[in-house]
């Protein structure tokens, strides 16, 4: 079966087999040479939709393939631990909602065309693409110098609207598909508090119509046209991003591992070292060595070819850890001195490229 086919019947989509296929969880029984198109056999059917289930329960990566590989005794033991874990979350995050509601009833509730192109899209989606890429801009004190740099660019394809923002030491693109894009491709330069107060308007909307034109652009509610909030275009030019990505070389090593465990060991590596981390990857495990503290080490999954070790700045990496999506969070690497591509394994759509650093600077 080819893989619309196969997706169809197990309830995957294209794009989370091969996803699977990359991790070497769910690898399909032939790829064509010419194509590259994955074809799939009968027999994958079960383990196709056992992974979806288990992905549907919130469970890491790292856990499923001890569920489909490990023996009975151990998939029990890893399915009971997920369940402890799902509850103590669903409890803690209860409990903080309702304290939530209790000071909002305290405070009486929460306050509250032209040539171009333009696009619609879910207030929430939009909302939470902003708070993505966001964290990539640079900082205060590197924009004087490059202004740009405190910027996310939007561009609107008629496909696609796409923002993407950078510091020189990470890049993140977001790519979002809209449900009725019209007019001419374009892009503009926002800075990153206007656009911030924009996600947080839409985030209110079900629907948000995104308009560029030569003055700016500007967001309208989809349900209510005549409210609407501006965006100031900032004059610059942003850098090539396309090339960037366009010139990195095939992947040749990947590693997911759980996007929350390795977010708490990046941010206590940050706030107990203050200098770079090592990253080191085994069959099933990433390590972490910060100078001058004790490794910590997580379960991941490994596939492709070994790399040797990579140095990062924890407070770089972090950031591009945090704004994923899901249970789990995959690394791909080229080369040891080229950018870490790092995904979610839930939203194809969402990137982060992080800079390595030498092992003795914290800075590159």
């Amino acid at each position: 079966m080819n893989i619309g086919t196969f997706a169809r019947r197990v309830g995957l989509a294209p794009s989370a087999l091969r996803f699977y296929d990359d991790c070497g969880v769910l690898p399909p029984v032939r790829v064509d040479g010419a194509t590259g198109y994955r074809y799939y056999a009968p027999g994958q059917e079960a383990r196709a939709v056992l992974v979806r289930r288990m992905r549907e329960a919130g469970m890491p990566l790292t856990d499923v393939c001890q569920v489909l590989d490990g023996s009975g005794e151990r998939a029990r033991a890893v399915l009971e631990a997920h369940v402890r874990r799902v509850r103590e979350t669903a409890e803690a995050a209860r409990s903080a909602v309702e304290e939530i509601l209790r000071d909002l009833e305290g405070a009486g509730g929460p306050a509250g065309g032209g040539s171009g192109a333009r696009a619609r899209i879910g207030g929430a989606e939009l909302a939470g693409a902003v708070r993505q890429v966001a964290p990539a801009a640079a900082d205060p004190a590197v924009c004087e110098e490059f202004p740009v740099l405190g910027c996310v660019l939007i561009e609107l394809d008629g496909q696609e609207v796409r923002l993407v923002a950078t510091d020189r030491y990470r890049l993140a693109v977001r790519a979002l598909r809209p449900s009725s894009p019209a007019g001419e491709s374009c892009r503009i330069l926002v800075r990153v508090p206007d656009l911030r107060e924009a996600a947080a308007w839409a985030l209110r909307r079900a629907e948000a119509v995104v308009e560029i034109g030569p003055g700016g652009a500007r967001l309208r509610d989809g349900d209510a046209p005549d409210e609407s909030r501006d965006l100031p275009a900032v004059a610059g030019t942003f850098p090539d991003y396309r090339q960037v990505l366009d010139a990195l070389p095939a992947v040749r090593h990947r590693i997911v591992t759980d996007r929350a465990a390795l977010g708490a060991a990046l941010a206590e590596v940050e706030a107990a070292a203050g200098g770079p981390v090592t990253v080191r990857a085994g069959q099933d495990r990433l390590t972490l060595v910060p100078r001058g503290s004790g490794a910590r080490e997580l379960a991941a999954v490994c596939t492709g070819a070994p790399v040797p070790p990579v140095a990062f700045n924890p407070g770089v990496l972090l950031p591009a850890v945090e704004a994923g999506v899901g249970p789990d969070v995959l690394l791909e690497f080229a080369s040891p001195d080229l950018p870490v591509l790092v995904r979610s394994a839930d939203q194809g759509s969402f990137s982060t490229l992080v800079m390595p650093v030498r092992a003795d600077s914290a800075d590159g």
